[in-house]
């Protein structure tokens, strides 16, 4: 409950909020002030908390529940199903000009295990970061962090393609998620050293080292299978340029708890703009560079 100062007038004199007299005249205690009344918040769902995350993960599982029922494998779909959802291909991008494969590639997984494991990370990841960068904020850090990992997976397998038993040149089909989930990742990690968070500062380093853990226990693994003939290829450098692109997304900014709303706005456009320029610049780059294979 509140408290009054002493320049308030006491509330016996009037109606309760302001009526005309046709409402009860509430007294204050004999002797006292009546303390204001306050409205009783209806607590917020987390839906209202991180729709952006909700969004998310909604956009990614409509999409392979799409291509499930176009036919697509749930467990080893090939290559030329992804391809044919929008996955990314060096050689489609660069050669056939199919630059959109940068931004579907990011919607498309390898599989229902593929789907489910992205899927937790970034519903854990995207809870976590939508408070502090707020939904647009999620949405960007997304998308952008997504579109820098496949271009940098692009670079690799345009300057160093596979080959097959005969010699030509294979490029890899990527997808997945977990470039951008690395750049929320590296949102975090950046947010999450803000003094402005209203959060005592043992729980603050808790989750922040929480989340470096996820992303050298992961970079790790993505090394290991980059070895020819160990498990499962996983696109390490997807994983890399989408966390050096959230990293890079956040330095500007403030986090949204604890910031005046007109700062934390204006370093969130500053971020964008820059982040854009430099992916503009980057895929420029990239148009230009000459197969090496």
């Amino acid at each position: 409950m509140g408290s009054y100062s002493p320049d308030q007038p006491p509330l016996g004199h009037g109606t309760l909020n302001g009526g005309t007299g046709n409402q009860p005249e509430i007294l204050p205690p004999e002797g006292g002030y009546m303390p204001p009344q306050q409205t009783m918040r209806r607590p917020r769902t987390s839906w209202e908390v991180a729709p952006a995350t909700y969004f998310l993960v909604g956009i990614n599982c409509l999409v392979f529940l799409v291509m499930a029922l176009k036919g697509v494998s749930l467990f080893a779909p090939t290559s030329l199903q992804l391809l044919h959802f929008g996955a990314d291909h060096a050689g489609l991008v660069l050669i056939g000009g199919q630059w959109w494969r940068i931004v579907t590639a990011m919607f498309v997984h390898v599989g229902i295990i593929h789907l489910a494991t992205n899927m937790w990370c970034l519903w854990n990841l995207g809870m976590l970061a939508e408070p502090l960068a707020g939904s647009a904020g999620l949405l960007t850090a997304y998308v952008l962090s997504g579109a820098s990992g496949n271009l940098l997976s692009t670079l690799v397998n345009w300057l160093w393609p596979l080959h097959d038993a005969a010699g030509s040149v294979e490029f890899p089909v990527g997808a997945g998620a977990s470039g951008a989930v690395f750049g929320i990742a590296g949102v975090l990690i950046i947010l999450l050293k803000s003094p402005r968070l209203p959060v005592p500062l043992a729980e603050v380093r808790k989750l922040r080292k929480s989340v470096i853990y996820f992303a050298a226990i992961n970079f790790i693994i993505g090394i290991g299978t980059i070895i020819p003939g160990i498990g499962v290829r996983i696109d390490n450098y997807a994983h890399l340029g989408g966390f050096a692109c959230g990293l890079l997304f956040a330095v500007p900014m403030v986090p949204r708890l604890g910031s005046p709303r007109a700062l934390f706005t204006r370093r969130r456009r500053i971020s964008v703009a820059m982040i854009v320029a430099l992916l503009v610049l980057f895929g420029f780059y990239l148009a230009h560079v000459p197969p090496q294979g």
